[in-house]
């Protein structure tokens, strides 16, 4: 399958928006609002993959000095500092018609690849317990259970150190 990486624009706004509702539980997916603030302001961190012209996935987050990923990072697109050495990762989200084909991890390398372009100390997201094997194949390091409370849902810090 042919699929680019490539950065997001505000062209790719309505895909971005119907993907994350439909990957995450409402109470975890950011909002449309937060979505259109990040694709202007995360400039940098913010890819999609496409197939045949059509966004199918996502992966974005903030820049900061922070080493963990706060539930406040998530409210204010405020708090990025492209600058900064940490690079969070807020979702990862592949279209259901097409997981289990590689573009997570096709988006993730990328993502990864870049930070490292840019000089980034490490790269920072949560993840649920399920989900630690998957991003322990990229070198993330487990940190145990985070501080975070987004969405209610109990997470686990995972590290990359660059």
């Amino acid at each position: 399958m042919d699929i680019a990486i490539r950065a997001a624009t505000a062209n790719d706004l309505e895909k971005v928006i119907y993907i994350e509702s439909i990957c995450f539980p409402a109470t975890e997916a950011a909002t449309p609002k937060s979505l259109k603030e990040r694709l202007a302001a995360f400039k940098h961190s913010f890819l999609v993959a496409e197939h045949n012209g059509e966004v199918i996935g996502l992966i974005n987050g903030c820049v900061t000095k922070q080493h963990k990923l706060t539930d406040e990072l998530y409210a204010s697109v405020e708090l990025h500092d492209d600058s900064a050495p940490c690079q969070m990762i807020f979702g990862l989200a592949v279209h259901p018609q097409y997981q289990n084909q590689g573009i997570a991890g096709m988006l993730m390398q990328e993502f990864i690849a870049k930070a490292r372009v840019r000089n980034k100390e490490r790269v920072v997201l949560t993840c649920k317990k399920e989900r630690l094997k998957f991003y322990e194949k990229f070198g993330y390091q487990d940190e145990g259970e985070s501080t975070s409370t987004h969405g209610g849902v109990v997470w686990h810090d995972m590290t990359l150190f660059l």
